[in-house]
């Protein structure tokens, strides 16, 4: 089969296939995520089709995006679900190149977005994220994460292509299994951020920072619809 039967069966119209082919390398996924609209309120989940058409996003869009963006240039459409303490999730598109973990995600925070695939494992690249994922109380917060989960378990419900709001995706990752990545020792010993990491970290931010109270804790139910990450 070739690769543009292969693509059809995503459900792509060719001008939608052409766009996300052009984003190679990986990076040019990342800018092209960074140049749009941040969703602050987290009211959808849009499938990649609805990405480009609409040019807003948020966290969990994002990620989906990039995995689409990354399957049609060979990789495996995988995404992993980071997971706060008194904060909310956050997800990435991850992919591998050259034996290394590399990770696309869209944030309204400046740190938690690319990363260069030169980590040998997953756990290696999500520690990476641990100095910048933190709240408005200036707290790490970063604490457990999943294993990366291939979009093609979706793919019968259309995912790259579908009109409604795929937060199914979401309630899926937030009950699969999570791994602890500090242990309490460590927890207990982790310093506040910098003042100017903090700075650093919110700029570009859009909207305005939501009180550092129960606004910033997740909830149970709808974990992943985000509120700010």
């Amino acid at each position: 089969m070739s690769r543009r039967s292969r693509s059809r069966d995503f459900g792509l119209t060719p001008r939608e296939e052409a766009a996300l082919r052009r984003l190679s390398p990986p990076w040019r996924i990342q800018r092209f995520l960074d140049d749009l609209s941040y969703d602050v309120a987290g009211v959808g989940c849009r499938s990649p089709r609805r990405v480009l058409r609409e040019h807003t996003v948020q966290c969990m869009d994002g990620a989906l995006f990039g995995a689409a963006a990354l399957r049609l240039q060979g990789h495996r459409p995988l995404i992993l679900d980071l997971e706060g303490e008194q904060d909310t999730d956050h997800v990435l598109a991850v992919f591998r190149q050259h034996g290394c973990w590399g990770a696309i995600a869209r944030s309204n925070y400046s740190g938690l977005r690319f990363r260069e695939p030169v980590f040998r494992t997953i756990r290696d690249l999500v520690l990476s994220y641990v100095e910048s994922y933190f709240n408005l109380r200036r707290e790490k917060t970063l604490r457990r994460y999943s294993r990366p989960v291939s979009l093609a378990l979706f793919d019968r419900r259309g995912w790259m292509t579908a009109e409604e709001d795929l937060w199914y995706v979401a309630e899926y990752l937030v009950g699969i299994r999570h791994y602890r990545l500090l242990s309490p020792r460590v927890q207990a010993s982790l310093a506040t951020v910098d003042r100017r990491m903090f700075g650093a970290g919110l700029v570009g931010r859009e909207g305005q920072p939501a009180r550092a109270s129960a606004a910033s804790r997740p909830r149970e139910t709808g974990r992943l619809r985000n509120r700010g990450r």
